[in-house]
């Protein structure tokens, strides 16, 4: 009789250890979907990932959370079961499977946690925009439309002493062979000072010269303004830090721009 007593004793531990790993569970879980949404949010409104409005650290925190509850949780339940031996209860003995049980939890949701972490979710953001819109690629959203985004553009380029060599209107070209395509324009400007010694330090990326600005409207009706990053450049042909730098004013510029 006391040894069915002692069992009933130890089972209700063991109970009460599962029920909080399936409550850890439960936290992790909440954690992983609002992490995985904010991934949605940088779907529908791509400019949160340039803002660093993205909630994902808040999934981060919950997943955390549940690898503390599990380690409490394995610790509580070992420290009772002592207690209990130490009362007499002869049968209160850690049962191997559900402590390897334990273990593996708390080890799946500490990957878990480093899955989701900023710099796993950076690098996840950095591959899914490089898909989206080219690698080595960025851009900025504009609250006008193309053309005037454009000019705007052009005219702070202008105001610097930088040259405006050309500008394409892909969009209006394709309604001369009878297509439609959003408004999709390219402005290409430069300065020979900046961009000669690049061009003679590496002649193959004159291909990529002078620099390019993209303006375009995406299904949604948003409206950005792009150019190629130059460190993306830098690695592309090989090239130092310092001998970009002349091409890496391009982002202020940029900015500028598409200011409100």
């Amino acid at each position: 009789m006391q040894t069915a007593l002692d069992s009933r004793e130890y089972l209700a531990e063991e109970r009460t250890l599962l029920a909080w790993l399936r409550t850890s569970l439960g936290i992790a879980g909440l954690g992983f979907v609002l992490d995985r949404f904010s991934i949605f949010l940088r779907m529908v409104q791509p400019d949160l990932a340039t803002t660093g409005r993205v909630p994902h650290v808040h999934g981060l925190w919950l997943v955390l959370l549940s690898v503390a509850v599990n380690v409490l949780a394995i610790s509580r339940h070992l420290a009772t079961v002592q207690t209990m031996r130490r009362a007499g209860l002869a049968s209160a003995a850690p049962q191997t499977p559900v402590l390897v049980l334990a273990v593996l939890l708390t080890l799946l949701t500490a990957a878990l946690a480093f899955s989701i972490s900023p710099a796993a979710n950076a690098a996840t953001a950095t591959r899914s925009d490089a898909m989206e819109i080219g690698e080595g690629t960025i851009r900025r959203p504009s609250p006008r439309n193309v053309p005037e985004t454009l000019d705007r553009l052009e005219s702070i380029l202008k105001g610097k002493g930088i040259q405006v060599f050309a500008r394409f209107d892909h969009s209006g070209e394709a309604a001369k062979v009878g297509l439609k395509m959003p408004p999709t324009q390219v402005l290409v400007f430069g300065n020979p000072k900046a961009g000669t010694p690049v061009m003679l330090a590496v002649p193959t990326s004159a291909i990529d010269l002078p620099l390019k600005a993209l303006a375009w409207q995406d299904a949604a009706g948003k409206v950005w303004l792009g150019y190629t990053d130059s460190a993306y450049f830098a690695r592309r042909y090989g090239l130092t830090e310092a001998q970009v730098v002349p091409l890496s004013g391009i982002g202020q510029l940029v900015e500028a721009a598409v200011r409100e």
